[in-house]
């Protein structure tokens, strides 16, 4: 039987507006130089990936490299929850960022620059990281998503789903704009918030929940988040005025949200949202757009293994 590579290298050739794709070159002389033994596989379509880590480990591929953002990694991410080929705590994983936001790296630190990265990732730190797991509805049924960053309600998930119907951003800046427009389209709903032994109805702006801290390219709306600490962190915004959050946007950057008056933060294992009214809430995860409540999340302690700097 012949020997397979060592590294499996999952490329989004349209990451970055098909930067990733035009660098490959580059990047694939940089990983010849630097000695790394792979083969690589790219996407051809929305949530590829999965498909491509169960084809990669049932061959018995055990470290994985996606190149690509925040998309692409969590993909990655339930691919490797989702395979039943090799343990998952047998698995490395690591990412090389090309997105728009880089969440997930900026968490761990690892380099935006792959000429940087590349170099030490045969070399990088070992370590366990939490997942969380979502339950939502779509179309009515009941369905899983794993996610490694943070999961967005209320406004958030509304905004996820206009964006993925626009294609006018490209980075952190036309993030916020588009942010700050939809604003004033947003009608607040009501939903109920439960965890440990604390219930919360209200009209929400924001529900969000971490398990590391950033999300809308640099945005903190968790930035109590630790990613290997076996909670889950929650950050609830009650019914704010338009204009309360635009003069406040300054503390979604610098970790300042839980100093205002009418954000509340938490830890928690478990979540769960429900619907209140005939309106049910958009969720969304790691910035993909999954569906609506009811919502439970809970967390998976240090189940995967990462690679960074």
């Amino acid at each position: 039987m012949m020997k397979i590579p060592e590294w499996y290298i999952i490329l989004n050739p349209m990451a970055a507006n098909g930067r990733a794709e035009k660098l490959w070159p580059k990047i694939e002389k940089l990983l010849d130089t630097v000695g790394m033994n792979y083969e690589v596989v790219r996407t051809k379509h929305r949530n590829h990936a999965p498909e491509l880590v169960t084809a990669g480990t049932a061959r018995g591929f055990r470290k994985i490299i996606a190149i690509g953002g925040d998309g692409i990694n969590n993909e990655v991410i339930n691919g490797i929850f989702l395979q039943k080929n090799i343990p998952t705590e047998r698995i490395e994983y690591t990412l090389i960022p090309m997105g728009t936001g880089n969440d997930w790296s900026r968490t761990h630190q690892i380099p935006t620059d792959y000429r940087q990265w590349i170099p030490q990732i045969a070399k990088a730190k070992k370590i366990k990281q939490d997942i969380g797991l979502l339950s939502y509805f779509k179309d009515g049924v009941e369905r899983q998503r794993y996610f490694t960053n943070v999961a967005g309600l209320a406004y958030d998930g509304y905004l996820c789903k206009k964006m993925s119907e626009k294609k006018d951003f490209s980075n952190a800046i036309g993030f916020l704009w588009i942010t700050l427009k939809e604003l004033f389209k947003y009608q607040l709903r009501p939903a109920k918030v439960i965890f440990d032994d604390q219930e919360i109805t209200d009209r929400f702006y924001t529900i969000n929940i971490g398990i590391c801290r950033y999300s809308g390219g640099g945005m903190q709306f968790v930035p109590h988040a630790i990613p290997d600490d076996g909670l889950l962190a929650l950050t609830v915004a009650g019914p704010l005025s338009k204009w309360n959050i635009i003069f406040n946007s300054w503390r979604f950057y610098n970790g300042t949200i839980p100093q205002h008056s009418q954000v509340n933060i938490f830890k928690t294992k478990e979540v769960r949202i429900e619907t209140v009214g005939a309106v049910p809430t958009d969720v969304e995860v790691d910035g993909e757009y999954l569906g609506t409540t009811p919502v439970k999340c809970i967390v998976l302690e240090k189940v995967l293994t990462i690679l960074r700097p």
